[in-house]
């Protein structure tokens, strides 16, 4: 994934991530002068955010996308550090963090069990495992209003609609979990409010091409675009013009620890 790119995400969904950022942390429990792993890392929210507020802890953000990483590591850090790497394949000793976190990625892994296994393996006993991931299905009111847009538009697209992505829905981070043999799982629902100051801070970076959203309003035609831009804007503006918008977003979280 292209610079370009990354810095379109970072409009799209990092802003989003810094937002829910803090409470993750809080609910994972992550205490400082731990060393944290940071899988998936993108443009570096989960990873500042940690910086920030535990400055004696040495956190590692791994991202498999060379575009993501070149973005973060525009900020330079003393004891944060950023590197390419799959986190199906994460180069790192076993038991060398004491902590391995996910911030809104899992469900775009491959296999995410394999991912999971790894950051078990990275982890020292009686370290912590923790992972958030967007409420696709209903409770991401930004992509939700998007989607259904799309579908009212053309009913055959309903199958890319992402509230059928992986391990959008409540109880299924922990399940897994659970099945990787943790221990002390525990999950919880975290809210934010995502506020848009004006109907192009919506839609701009959908036309940029980020996120599966993206990717579709990119494959259609001007006459297309025009139609579920639209439609939109009705949904999100009704009679007004133009002005902020203010949609709520929830993030399903999990943490547990290892034998």
């Amino acid at each position: 994934m292209s610079f370009a790119v990354a810095a379109a995400y970072e409009r799209y969904m990092g802003r989003w991530s810094r937002l829910v950022a803090p409470e993750y942390i809080e609910f994972a429990g992550v205490k400082d002068g731990e060393r944290v792993l940071d899988v998936g890392t993108g443009v570096g929210s989960l990873a500042f955010t940690l910086e920030a507020a535990l400055p004696s802890s040495r956190v590692v953000g791994v991202d498999v996308s060379e575009g993501f990483i070149a973005h973060a590591k525009r900020n330079p850090s003393g004891h944060t550090s950023f590197e390419v790497g799959d986190a199906q394949a994460l180069r790192f000793e076993a038991a060398s963090f004491d902590h391995a976190m996910s911030l809104l990625v899992l469900n775009f892994v491959p296999d995410h069990e394999k991912a999971l296994g790894e950051m078990r393996r990275v982890v020292r006993p009686g370290g912590v495992l923790s992972a958030c991931v967007w409420d696709y299905d209903s409770g991401m009111q930004m992509l939700r209003v998007f989607w259904d847009e799309v579908v009212a538009l053309d009913p055959a697209l309903a199958a890319k609609d992402e509230r059928n992505m992986k391990l959008c829905r409540h109880g299924q981070l922990a399940q897994l979990w659970l099945k990787t043999g943790l221990v002390r799982v525990e999950e919880k629902a975290l809210m934010i409010d995502q506020g848009f100051a004006s109907f192009d801070d919506y839609w701009g970076p959908f036309l940029k091409g980020a996120g599966p959203g993206g990717a579709y309003v990119a494959s259609l035609g001007q006459a297309e675009r025009g139609r579920l831009e639209a439609r939109l804007r009705d949904r999100l503006l009704g009679a007004r013009s133009d002005g902020p918008i203010t949609l709520q977003a929830r993030a399903w979280c999990v943490k547990g620890e290892v034998r």
